[in-house]
């Protein structure tokens, strides 16, 4: 690749970032807000490194953490679950009102029952991610599985293919395009989620510092813990992207 295709593509990478961040100056600029209610950006960005040195790191930490085991333990549920109703029509038919039913309530909402049944430690803050999670994943699941072409499996059987072997070779290489989108998928949520599973009595966390920032109304420390949950759920998502394309390099793509 040559150097001014390099800066050129870099350039395209840095240019919506800086048109932020030209926005956010002209938004405090322009009076439409009084300056006292938005933080400029290297006040933003001093606030950051002045966490850095204390708490962020932990918190950083403690919340990509909560969102990983989350996430994990509702995708390894999500897809044999997705499969299943993908994959048997009558299922999906049986169980596909209940499925939409969870879904559609707001982790939020189930805070307080979460409290009840699984106190305010660890545990609690996790069941609402693994919900967040479970329930994106299998939505995204079931609908792939459900639009795989049976004609794979005519024609591999037709080649003389038996079950193990249509499995092993025709089933699952179409399932993984789906379980990394589910990821993917879940992975967002749980990040959108995560204040909220982090309401319940958390001492560290991103959502925690949050919150605590919102009691004394510490604009530039909110600023700060709103802007990192998005830079990791970012880079979460460039590093599945990344590895969607190894996995799935057979797949015709249009980008």
């Amino acid at each position: 690749m040559r150097p001014s295709t390099r800066l050129l593509r870099l350039l395209l990478l840095l240019a919506p970032w800086l048109l932020i961040v030209l926005a956010w100056y002209g938004v405090r600029a322009s009076g439409l807000v009084p300056p006292a209610l938005v933080p400029a950006p290297h006040d933003v960005a001093a606030k950051f490194v002045e966490l850095m040195r204390d708490r962020l790191a932990i918190d950083i930490f403690m919340s990509t953490r909560r969102v990983v085991i989350g996430v994990a333990l509702g995708v390894a549920l999500a897809v044999p679950v997705g499969f299943c109703l993908g994959w048997y029509k009558g299922l999906r038919s049986f169980v596909d009102p209940v499925i939409n039913f969870f879904r559609a309530l707001p982790p939020i909402a189930l805070i307080p029952l979460v409290i009840v049944y699984f106190g305010i430690g660890e545990v609690a803050k996790t069941v609402i991610l693994f919900y967040a999670s479970f329930f994106a994943g299998v939505i995204v699941m079931y609908e792939g599985i459900a639009q795989i072409s049976p004609i794979f499996i005519r024609v591999a059987r037709t080649l003389g293919a038996s079950d193990a072997e249509i499995f092993a070779k025709v089933i699952i290489p179409l399932t993984v395009p789906h379980i990394l989108t589910a990821i993917r998928v879940a992975l967002g949520v749980a990040w959108a989620t995560l204040v909220a599973s982090e309401l319940i009595a958390a001492q560290q966390g991103l959502g925690a510092l949050i919150q605590n920032a919102s009691s004394f109304f510490q604009l530039d420390i909110i600023y700060v813990g709103i802007i990192c949950i998005g830079f990791i759920a970012l880079t979460m998502d460039l590093l599945l992207r990344v590895a969607s394309r190894r996995l799935v390099a057979w797949q015709d793509r249009l980008a």
